[in-house]
Order: structure tokens, then C-alpha cells, then sequence
């Protein structure tokens, strides 16, 4: 099958043929209709993240496709299904096997969700990180519910999906962008306001604050601006190292609450379903197979606005 393989670190992805991956018992084999290409793609090939396991490696956690073998013990999946993975730090194709730059991946059949009839293959793969995380950060760990009052700082493609869902969730949701060319796209998408610096949503005693963006001044800006007993997410790594007022998170019983995708099929799930009825989709650029190496290094430059997914067939 073709793939892109990591030889080492620092060093470029070599397109080659390699074997086909062979199931095992509660696995399944899935044939690739989209890749999804993420940042953090860049940061294990510079060394910023580490490798879980040993080089050479294909990358590339954001898959969906359809199931071409399934194996032993695996119960209540066919093949022909057309599924996509829920993923986390400890089970994850490009994580912790080789991963979807390729024509085939390896996926553990408890992590597998159903896709929709008729979903969108870039959808799909966009939905198992980018829209898991947003959904993660805003439902699982925000906890945001309707009639919240919410604040989303960083409206990139991760915090403009976590601020559609939170709107579909029913909340009144204020972003936090200096990007003001991607103010009215927030505004279409049901925000209600946006302003440039989390500064200035000090003094709204909201609910909630999503930090997609993870600058430091970001997050305590949001510790600021959230009411006594209110609560913070961070999401984004900007920085590796917060600063912030101890006296602003301890004087008014702040929950700061840090957030990934934890690997549960119904998160996945649930976005799934939103995107299938309507309320939610995620700015993809479908790109291919051939230019995912041009891709990371578009992510690397910081020229991507959402998400940037490679079609695979």
C-alpha cells in the first residue's frame, strides 16, 4: 500500500510501498476515505512531541473509512461498514501504531463509531480530533449547558467548532479573536459577540471560558473574566508554561480544568450526529494524497484557517 513514512526526526516524509497491515483479535482493518492533517502532526516530526513508538513511522490520526477485514473476536461490525475511531494518547493510529498517511490503518474495534449514511469522508476524519477536542473541551470538560454564558478565546478552527456547539447546546457564547476577518464567520455561526482580547470580556462574570489558544495571557485573562466559582478550560498550547494570579484562581474558587480527547466512542458519537443533522461542520480544505507533506509544511508556516484533510482512495 502507499504511504508517507517519518525516517527521523527533523527529517521529510518519503512516499513508499509498504506491506498492508494485518489485524489482530479485536481489530479491524480499515481501508482510508480521508486523513485529517493536525498540528501536532509537526510537532512529532520536529521533535517537540515525543514519538510513542520507534521510527520509521507513518503518521496521521484523523481517519475515517471502511472496515476491509475484520478480526478475530470482533463482534457487531462487518465488513463494508463505514466507521471512523475515536482516539486518545494511549490508543491511536499515528500515535501508537502506524498511522492514516497511508491506504490502511489498524483500528482497535472498541474505539469504533458507526458514520451516518451518506456522511461527508472529510467531515468524518475532521470530526475524530477537531471536533472531538471542541466537543471535549466545551461539553465534557466546559460541562456547558443551555443557558450558559460562555466565552471561547481563539477562534481558529478548534474554537470556532467548540463555539458552534456550544451554541447548538444553547448557550450565549462570546468569542475572543484578533483576527477581526474571522469575526463575521463567528457571527454566522450563532456567536453573539466578539471582541479581540480576553481582557475585555473582564467584568462579565461569565460561566464558562474555553482557552483554544493557551497563551498564558490568555488563560489568566479568562480566570479574570469568568464569575466566582466559574471555570476555565484550557485546550490550546500556545505556550508550554502558564502564568497567573494565584490570588484571581484561589480569592474566587475558579475550576481551571485541562482537556484532550479521552478516547470515548460517544463523543465521537455525538459529533458525528451533529454534523450529520446539520448543526455543525468543520471548515475543512480537502486536499491530496500527494500533497500531505506540502500540507504539514502549510501547518508549520501557519497558513491553515481549519482543518486541512487528505482524500485517500
Amino acid at each position: 500500500m502507499k504511504a508517507w513514512v517519518l525516517d527521523e526526526v527533523h527529517g521529510s516524509l518519503r512516499k513508499a510501498d509498504v506491506a498492508k497491515p494485518t489485524p489482530g483479535a479485536g481489530q479491524v482493518l480499515v481501508k482510508v476515505k480521508a486523513s485529517g492533517l493536525c498540528h501536532s502532526d509537526v510537532g512529532y516530526m520536529e521533535g517537540v512531541i515525543p514519538l510513542a513508538i520507534p521510527l520509521p513511522v507513518i503518521l496521521g490520526h484523523e481517519a475515517s473509512g471502511i472496515i476491509e477485514v475484520v478480526g478475530e473476536g470482533v463482534e457487531g461490525w462487518n465488513v463494508g461498514d463505514a466507521v471512523a475511531s475515536a482516539i486518545s494518547g494511549d490508543d491511536s493510529p499515528g500515535v501508537t501504531r502506524d498511522g492514516a498517511y497511508a491506504e490502511y490503518i489498524i483500528v482497535n474495534a472498541s474505539k469504533l463509531v458507526r458514520l451516518p449514511d451518506g456522511m461527508d469522508w472529510a467531515q468524518a476524519a475532521a470530526a475524530t480530533d477537531a471536533g472531538v477536542t471542541s466537543y471535549t473541551g466545551v461539553i465534557v470538560f466546559g460541562q456547558i449547558k443551555a443557558g450558559d454564558r460562555v466565552g471561547i478565546v481563539g477562534l481558529g478552527g478548534l474554537g470556532m467548532t467548540g463555539a458552534r456547539i456550544a451554541v447548538v447546546a444553547g448557550a450565549t457564547v462570546y468569542g475572543v479573536e484578533p483576527r477581526e476577518a474571522l469575526w463575521e464567520r463567528a457571527n454566522e455561526i450563532g456567536v453573539t459577540e466578539v471582541v479581540a482580547d480576553v481582557s475585555e470580556l473582564e467584568g462579565r462574570d461569565l460561566d464558562v471560558i474555553v482557552d483554544f489558544a493557551g497563551f498564558g495571557t490568555t488563560t489568566a485573562g479568562a480566570i479574570r473574566a469568568v464569575k466566582f466559582g466559574g471555570r476555565v478550560v484550557l485546550i490550546g498550547l500556545g505556550k508550554a508554561e502558564v502564568t497567573f494570579n494565584s490570588i484571581d484562581l484561589v480569592g474566587r474558587a475558579i475550576d481551571l480544568q485541562g482537556g484532550t480527547p479521552v478516547g470515548d466512542p460517544a463523543h465521537l458519537q455525538a459529533v458525528s450526529d451533529m454534523v450529520a443533522a446539520g448543526d455543525l461542520a468543520v471548515k475543512a480544505e480537502v486536499i491530496d494524497f500527494d500533497a500531505i507533506p506540502d500540507g504539514l509544511a502549510r501547518l508549520q508556516r501557519g497558513e491553515v484557517n481549519g482543518r486541512l484533510v487528505a482524500s485517500i482512495s
